[in-house]
């Protein structure tokens, strides 16, 4: 299987969309990239405040005469195991994307990867067997370098147990395919089936 470069006229004409040349929908992007690492976040951190730490409320001695310098309680933030002073804690970091956003950031990502030559296509992703030594044949024979990303209508299951012994490359359904993982992959290559997928969420 031999793969094919599309440069942005060549995208536009397989895609059936008007892609974004110039530099507009920049900020765009990076909301929606910096939205789907937020939506990620687990926000389970949490420390311990004066209030919260497991030591006595008793005064550690007198307030005077002993030559130490006044000290209310062992929790204080200033001695080694009291609080935390402005911790983090548990919070929730969600982002709300609009569906304006999400498509606008996607054709921004796909016309970035054709004007960069980082966008290739391929008739299809359907291999003979499960074997990861199938998809990297295909990626050696076609010189390919760095992490891939392969975009088909629906995941062949021999695709998806081939690219799992391999960390840099990754089988994705165009339906679920996002701006940020357009950005995160040094080529993606997409299935000629996956085309009218991606067409529709373009439009």
């Amino acid at each position: 299987m031999k793969l094919t470069t599309l440069d942005f006229k060549a995208a536009e004409l397989a895609l059936d969309v008007k892609l974004i040349e110039n530099g507009k929908s920049t900020q765009t992007l990076h909301d929606a990239v910096v939205g789907y690492q937020a939506n990620r976040r687990a926000g389970t951190h949490q420390v311990k405040t004066k209030a919260t730490v497991a030591a006595s409320g008793k005064k550690p001695w007198r307030q005077k005469g002993t030559g130490n310098a006044r000290a209310g309680y062992a929790s204080s933030p200033v001695w080694v195991g009291g609080g935390v002073v402005f911790g983090p804690h548990v919070r929730d970091y969600s982002h709300r994307l609009s569906k304006g956003v999400k498509h606008r950031a996607l054709t921004k990502a796909i016309s970035e990867a054709a004007k960069s030559g980082r966008l290739q296509s391929i008739s299809s992703l359907e291999l003979k067997d499960h074997k990861s030594k199938a998809l990297a044949d295909l990626i050696k024979s076609n010189k390919l370098v760095g992490s891939i990303l392969f975009i088909t209508k629906s995941v062949d299951k021999n695709a998806v147990l081939a690219s799992r012994n391999m960390p840099k490359v990754e089988v994705m359904e165009a339906a679920l395919v996002n701006a940020e993982h357009i950005l995160t992959y040094r080529q993606v290559i997409v299935a000629e089936d996956a085309y009218p997928v991606l067409t529709k969420r373009l439009k």
